[in-house]
């Protein structure tokens, strides 16, 4: 039965990179794969000699004696685990995207398009892989990429241009989430579960990350594609409102608050985006009837937005269907962890091939196999993979192989565009296909991923 949900895996992952050749949007053979394989979980239940307890990060290898009732209390307990986690993140991404859609209904972005004086695109492409390195480390990488590729949209005219800066956008935001505990969903189960502390992950990673974003970047700066002038945006005589700049930095600030919230409460960040979202609504509601005031000459305009809520109105122009496919491809994934493949994948990797790579000072795990756990991550959700590896390896807190394990499964998801949490986020918002990225951005995230790793391995002596 194995077998056969590991086939249905494939074939369902297959149908998503294949998106644009067989005409059948990404999320269609998520939703299925992840229904099928969850379905003959439970059809097969009885054969299966091992499950994952993924709250305690453990593999109970004695599942095969439990009884009947035992064994579908424990699955759907499972199942509840990875709805509620997988629910964490879908929230969150629904409260970050609305506060972004508010923004824009008052034309927020176009105080940052201001700001972006200049034209040339490789002046262009080191603004947005800074900001993506940096907000990324503050409000995550998830949030960042949504932040960043709206700006996008709302600047850079033609979409085949605009994808190539969303592809070092994804490397860059990647980059930056890994050196902080808040930048990604994999560090910050190591920092939560006690691996890592903020300060040593910050000395530790801070060089390899900035180095795996900016070497893809500079190199980028040399290819055609970031050649000569941007054609701007433009914003077709359209009024701005007057209280564009006060939502910007609203919205931005909520934003910004929620890992502050997290920290003080300890509340998962949904909650902390909930709550920047009713701020931010809060204001845009109060705003929304003075936002046309000031053009009275069209009152038609005016009236038509007037019985126009900016929080229903963001809400519409949410990308659903991103969501769901974020949901498919989670929940399936969470499929192969229960049933033990993940940690099975990351065990044998531990143990057929320490001889391979350069043994860690006092752990005994090959750098090979930390780095085959990053090239894994691109294949599959970092996540499982990390909290695999919580279970299977014993060092101490701070010990460089968690470090090691925090940047490479942060940073490898890059190489393919459904590796990481942004990478998707960026699919489903700019359409991109996932062989357009493989040929085009694949090899440039893999160099800085390369580069990034070998800078760890020459500095971790320095800590």
């Amino acid at each position: 039965m194995e077998t056969v949900i590991i086939l249905v895996f494939v074939m369902g992952y297959l149908a998503i990179t294949l998106e644009h050749s067989i005409k059948i949007d990404k999320l269609i053979p998520a939703l299925v794969m992840m229904a099928i394989c969850w379905a003959l979980i439970a059809l097969g239940l009885e054969t299966f000699p091992q499950w994952f307890d993924s709250g305690k990060h453990a593999l109970l290898e004695n599942f095969g004696l439990l009884g009947h009732e035992e064994k579908m209390h424990m699955m759907e307990e499972t199942l509840l685990h990875h709805l509620g986690k997988t629910s964490e993140i879908l929230v969150f991404l629904l409260g970050a995207m609305t506060i972004v859609e508010i923004i824009d209904y008052f034309d927020g972005f176009s105080t940052i398009k201001n700001f972006i004086k200049t034209k040339k695109k490789t002046k262009i492409l080191w603004i947005f892989a800074i900001l993506a390195f940096v907000l990324s480390a503050i409000i995550d990488n998830l949030t960042a990429t949504i932040v960043l590729i709206s700006i996008l949209q709302k600047i850079v005219k033609d979409r085949s241009v605009r994808i190539w800066f969303a592809g070092l956008i994804i490397i860059a935001a990647n980059a930056g989430g890994a050196w902080s505990p808040i930048g990604d969903v994999t560090t910050t189960m190591l920092w939560i579960g006690k691996k890592v502390t903020t300060g040593h992950l910050i000395g530790y990673l801070l060089l390899p990350s900035f180095l795996c974003m900016a070497v893809p970047t500079l190199i980028a700066s040399f290819l055609p594609a970031f050649k000569g002038d941007l054609e701007m945006e433009e914003t077709g005589g359209k009024s701005k409102s007057r209280f564009s700049g006060t939502m910007l930095y609203l919205g931005l600030g909520a934003i910004v608050f929620v890992p502050i919230f997290k920290m003080v409460t300890h509340l998962p960040p949904y909650v902390g985006m909930m709550l920047s979202l009713g701020i931010v609504a809060t204001f845009a509601e109060i705003y929304s009837s003075s936002k046309f005031s000031m053009s009275s000459h069209d009152s038609e305009e005016s009236d038509a937005h007037a019985h126009h809520s900016p929080v229903h109105s963001a809400l519409a122009k949410i990308e659903l269907p991103s969501i769901l496919f974020f949901l498919g491809i989670l929940m399936a994934v969470a499929a192969l962890e229960s049933l033990g493949i993940l940690f099975n994948f990351a065990t044998s990797l531990q143990d057929s091939m320490p001889q391979l790579g350069t043994e860690m000072h006092s752990g005994g795990v090959s750098d090979l196999v930390v780095l085959l756990l990053g090239v894994g991550s691109a294949v599959i959700d970092n996540v499982p993979l990390v909290a695999a590896s919580l279970g299977m390896f014993s060092e101490p807190t701070d010990h460089e192989l968690w470090h090691f394990i925090a940047f490479s499964a942060g940073t490898g998801g890059s190489m393919l565009i459904i590796g990481s949490a942004a990478g998707v986020v960026a699919m489903g918002m700019e359409k991109i296909d996932f062989f357009w990225y493989l040929k085009k951005i694949a090899w440039l995230a893999l160099v800085g991923f390369l580069v990034g790793s070998a800078a760890f391995m020459v500095t971790r002596t320095m800590f």
